[in-house]
């Protein structure tokens, strides 16, 4: 029995049911539903954020879970660790919505539209903005993995230097240069654009600081669309005070959503979206791409599975 846990259109249904015929399929809108069947399901859909380890077991069948997003943070892995139950992931279906996202609000400060929608509010003809261009910039990307080469894709039509930082330090396309962690601290200062795409794992949490944001220079954008946690937003917000940095343009935060009451709400210099940067029409389907990729596997194979998760790891 294959169980989701999380709404999925009637279409995407309707094509999953078709194209395994021999499989049982169980559709839920939320785990509070589908609680009561999960003793019996042997494969669960999840966005993994309604899993708990009293959850895990109770799955007494369950042999493979499939994250339909790429975070793993809030998974109960040890207790998945223990019963050796298989996980994958969607992770690279966010490689074009996230890109697209980090160019568009690249612009939208280079090109001072959050200014220029004030102004057209208040009927100003203010043709004094100073705009900036991206073409010539320098593009350090931190985690060069398919969306770090997906974003290194797109700023190269805009004639970008693109410096990926990975674990390995290995050549990637797209990259005019890739360079392991270690030698980071080398890379800022050359930096107009600092981009982290980091997820949430115990390696990465708290993994950059107000350091980093002092090594680059005073005119760069640091743009944040990994995970809240690798950097504390008081040290954002002390880099853009104290002009380290030029601008901080922030999807992701410490605290989701982000309380009204936050100081990063009022600074002017900082640009804040509900994390949205992975949003888009096509992400169901492209994660259930996947996933039937993996049911071909797991009914035939079971090895080689796309996205398998090490699960001491998070990632």
């Amino acid at each position: 029995m294959i169980l989701f846990s999380s709404n999925v259109e009637n279409k995407l249904q309707e094509k999953l049911i078709k194209a395994n015929p021999t499989h049982q399929f169980i559709f839920c809108t939320n785990m509070d539903e589908a609680r009561e069947i999960l003793p019996k399901a042997e494969i669960l859909v999840t966005y993994g954020e309604d899993l708990t380890e009293e959850l895990i077991n109770e799955a007494t069948s369950l042999k493979w879970i499939m994250v339909i997003s790429a975070g793993m943070e809030k998974m109960p892995l040890e207790a998945i660790k223990q019963r050796a139950i298989l996980v994958t992931n969607a992770r690279g279906i966010h490689r074009i919505p996230m890109a697209e996202y980090a160019i568009s609000m690249i612009l939208q400060v280079y090109r001072q539209t959050k200014k220029l929608i004030d102004h057209e509010k208040s009927h100003q003809w203010a043709k004094h903005l100073q705009m900036e261009e991206l073409h010539g910039k320098t593009m350090v990307i931190l985690g060069a993995g398919a969306i770090g080469q997906e974003v290194a894709k797109l700023a190269s039509a805009f004639q970008v230097k693109t410096i990926g930082v990975s674990r390995s330090g290995a050549s990637i396309d797209f990259f005019d240069e890739v360079h392991q962690m270690d030698t980071l601290p080398s890379l800022l200062p050359k930096a107009d654009i600092f981009i982290s795409i980091l997820p949430s794992t115990n390696e990465t949490r708290g993994i950059l600081h107000y350091g980093h944001l002092e090594a680059l220079p005073n005119h760069a954008l640091f743009l944040n669309m990994g995970r809240g946690d690798v950097i504390a937003s008081a040290d954002i917000i002390r880099g853009v005070e104290q002009g380290q940095i030029a601008h901080a343009v922030l999807d992701v935060f410490e605290q989701e959503p982000l309380p009204a009451d936050n100081p990063l709400w009022d600074n002017e210099f900082i640009t804040l979206t509900p994390h949205i940067s992975a949003s888009s029409r096509h992400y169901e389907a492209r994660a259930l791409e996947i996933f039937q990729e993996n049911l071909f596997i797991y009914n035939k194979e079971k090895k080689n599975y796309v996205n398998e998760i090490d699960v001491t790891r998070g990632y």
